[in-house]
């Protein structure tokens, strides 16, 4: 017999529906079956399936252990647990009934890029089931997720919901850009004062890249693209503050008013300050020099702090982060370039 309590994440949807998560192999002419049956209960009563679930009422699945098992979908070895043991490197930096933030270093996925991978989100799972924070079961009714993503080579914050109360204020949070967010990164060349970048940015899916213009093309590819390839161009701003600087690099906070792909290294590379070690928008030998010195192999861009704002209702409805500010401390890699390269770094 399987028992589930109802969560928070879990009421007011209908009971068929929380099946159907529960069991996604099993066909609804079995499900009504079982519950017709009474193989499977609602408060230990018998129940139609279009009952509305509240929090505290009780699932019951009079199954053997291999039928669940079989139309639950699992086997094997959770990969949520295979990437909590796997993935090094990853912490947490905050954490609430609610959210995780998280340190993300540079070589892991925020998100899948295909089903075999582990990423930064199975992380998450995974942290959570071996600390108890959730059950197995709940995973069949929610997931807990990363609620921004950082390319796969960029280290620092990652803000994720542990509940859907948590993930909804956060992605709300995020999309209003109430939450003020910092990268640094060391810039190819010496930036003397604090610049504002405003621009358009094109993404063109044929190459994977994007490009700065002046002004807005609206769509346009330059090679011969399918219809849904087009480029697509939008508004971005970035604001750039020297930290400490040589004749040759930058030491840079980063500030993005918006926050689109690749914006920081593209709008830095179109004015001559890439980034050291991005060989999409880079210096090719800058970065080959301190590839062989360093054994720097990308881009070094680290989503160093987040700023909360001061009211309830922008904070994501959290009043533990009304106005706080979170800190990711930089890799040992990043300390060791600033260091050999001159820049200082608080």
């Amino acid at each position: 017999m399987q028992e589930m309590t109802v969560g928070t994440n879990q009421a007011g949807q209908r009971l068929d529906k929380f099946l159907h998560k529960c069991l996604p192999e099993a066909q609804n002419s079995f499900l009504y079956k079982m519950l017709r049956k009474k193989n499977i209960t609602l408060n230990g009563k018998r129940a139609e399936g279009r009952e509305l679930l509240q929090q505290g009422d009780v699932v019951r699945m009079f199954f053997a252990d291999e039928t669940f098992l079989k139309f639950s979908g699992q086997s094997g070895e959770s990969e949520y647990l295979k990437a909590y043991r796997q993935l090094e490197g990853i912490s947490v930096i905050y954490e609430d009934k609610d959210r995780v933030i998280l340190n993300k270093p540079a070589g892991v996925l925020s998100q899948k890029a295909k089903d075999s991978d582990l990423s930064l989100n199975e992380w998450l799972i995974g942290y959570l089931l071996e600390t108890d924070a959730i059950t197995a079961g709940e995973l069949h009714t929610f997931k807990p997720s990363v609620c921004n993503r950082l390319d796969r080579n960029t280290s620092g914050l990652v803000l994720c919901g542990k509940t859907l109360h948590g993930t909804q204020t956060l992605s709300e949070a995020i999309r209003e850009r109430s939450i003020s967010k910092f990268y640094r990164t060391i810039c190819v060349g010496k930036l003397r004062e604090e610049v504002r970048l405003d621009g358009y940015l094109q993404k063109d899916a044929c190459t994977n890249k994007v490009k700065i213009l002046t002004m807005d093309l609206g769509k346009k590819c330059t090679q011969n693209c399918l219809p849904e390839q087009t480029a697509e161009t939008a508004a971005i701003s970035t604001i750039c503050r020297p930290l400490a600087s040589t004749d040759d690099y930058t030491l840079l906070e980063v500030e993005l008013i918006t926050g689109k792909t690749h914006q920081i290294r593209a709008h830095l590379a179109s004015i001559g300050h890439p980034l050291i070690g991005d060989y999409k928008y880079g210096d090719r030998k800058v970065n080959d020099a301190l590839k062989a010195q360093y054994g720097l192999e990308h881009q070094l861009l680290h989503a160093y702090r987040i700023v909360m704002p001061m009211t309830p209702e922008q904070s994501a409805g959290c009043s533990d982060l009304e106005g706080r500010e979170i800190i990711a401390p930089y890799s040992a890699v990043f300390e060791t370039l600033a260091k050999s390269l001159g820049l200082p770094i608080a």
